[in-house]
């Protein structure tokens, strides 16, 4: 019996660990999946649906702290839901609200699925995440230099938008998995500091080609506060001194690269034009900036907002900042649970970053990318970017974890008796 017993547990314990193969192989294949969203519904959806059902039969708990991510969610598309009614049968405007909800649903989905495994499941996300922007970025390259077929379908404006509709989102989406490499290339292993610095050049080589402004700027800040983060929490002074050095190559290393660039003329003129800070459709009255203030007084005369996709109707353009969008699109429910969400995960999610945990460099990596995603809200619409979502679920996710191993670890240290308690003479 007991031979029979044990074989029951062996058995048991081989079809989990297949299940979980299945799990980790879905995860890669869903981030993987990111960069490829030039149609809809795009493979993404697709595969997500799919993890989600995998992932529901093997079993996704909502834990205490997964509450207030849940909780501002659904207020924020229930936002949405009551805006959209007097529009409803305006083009694409379901679409955009059922989209929403949808993505709302996938940053839950990415915080539930860390709660097990989480330092597995955190790799095979980020490993696929990162080989999509190893592709994407190839196909950019070849793209722009006309050295693929059908090169006009991955351009926009004469700047490289990859498999994404917009290089606005193509470059946005390569700052995470830049991040990841500079943190390879810090490891001090020669193997890591070359493959990657060599995943880091040909992402950046795809980042600056989007010729996206927000994303140079992105990448930019991100990348100063991922290592200033690094620096200041980490124990040992020989990753003090790596940091220090792999900034200053690093700053010197993409100079020289912009200025050979810069040395093809197409680029050159191209660049002149992007670089200007401020663009011809950002000034005036109705421009990008004069736009986000007539659009924010506009919120006190709809409290209801005044529906998705509806401000380009008052407007020459949409709004290019994601706060204001949220209140236009979900009225004042929907812009002030969006505001409240960004700020409660940054707020909370700083407090991950000086806490010890296995996966902490990541976090950091995460938590520097998302507050860039965040600088980068005020002047463009982050709010169906399908990484930005991924972002704020792989951050609770984390953070939810770390609280429940510190809480565990509490517990466990209550429940050791003390000298006093077994000493026999007392």
């Amino acid at each position: 019996m007991t031979a029979l017993a044990d074989c029951g547990t062996a058995a048991r314990r081989a079809g989990t660990a297949s299940a979980e193969r299945v799990r980790l192989a879905l995860l890669w294949l869903l981030a993987f999946s990111g960069g490829f969203v030039f149609i809809e519904p795009s493979p993404y959806e697709v595969i997500t649906l799919a993890a989600i059902v995998m992932f529901a039969l093997g079993g996704l708990s909502i834990r205490t702290g997964h509450l207030p991510l849940l909780l501002l969610l659904t207020l924020y598309n229930i936002g949405f839901a009551i805006a959209v009614v007097p529009v409803i049968a305006q083009d694409n405007t379901a679409i955009w609200t059922a989209v929403s909800c949808f993505l709302a649903l996938t940053s839950l989905f990415y915080a539930l699925v860390l709660s097990d495994n989480s330092g597995r499941r955190l790799e095979l996300l980020l490993k696929g995440y990162t080989a999509a922007a190893i592709v994407v970025s190839i196909i950019a390259v070849l793209a722009y230099f006309r050295l693929m077929p059908s090169a006009e379908s991955f351009l926009f404006a004469g700047r490289s938008k990859a498999t994404f509709k917009d290089p606005n989102v193509f470059g946005p989406f390569l700052v995470l998995p830049a991040l990841i490499a500079i943190q390879r290339a810090i490891s001090g292993r020669p193997r890591d500091i070359l493959l990657g610095g060599l995943t880091l050049f040909l992402i950046l080589v795809g980042l600056f080609l989007s010729f996206s402004r927000g994303a140079w700027g992105h990448f930019a800040v991100s990348a100063v506060l991922m290592l200033g983060m690094m620096f200041a929490t980490t124990r040992s002074n020989n990753e003090r001194v790596r940091i220090i050095l792999v900034a200053a190559a690093g700053t010197a290393a993409i100079a020289l690269f912009i200025v050979a660039l810069l040395s093809i003329p197409q680029i050159a003129s191209l660049f002149s034009e992007r670089a200007s800070l401020v663009q011809n459709y950002d000034a005036g009255h109705t421009g990008r900036f004069g736009r986000h203030v007539l659009g924010f007084l506009m919120i006190f005369d709809h409290p209801i907002g005044i529906g998705p996709l509806q401000f380009a109707k008052y407007f020459p353009e949409d709004p290019h900042n994601s706060f204001l969008d949220a209140f236009m699109a979900g009225g004042w429910l929907g812009g002030f649970t969006y505001a409240a969400l960004v700020l409660v995960t940054l707020i909370a999610g700083l407090r991950d970053v000086f806490a010890a945990a296995p996966w902490q460099k990541t976090y950091i990596a995460v938590y520097a990318t998302f507050l860039g995603v965040v600088g980068e809200s005020y002047i463009i619409d982050t709010n169906h970017w399908r990484h930005y979502f991924l972002l704020l679920g792989v951050l609770w996710g984390l953070m939810v974890v770390r609280r429940a191993r510190t809480g565990r670890a509490l517990r466990d240290a209550r429940a050791v008796p003390t000298l006093a308690m077994v000493h026999p003479l007392r």
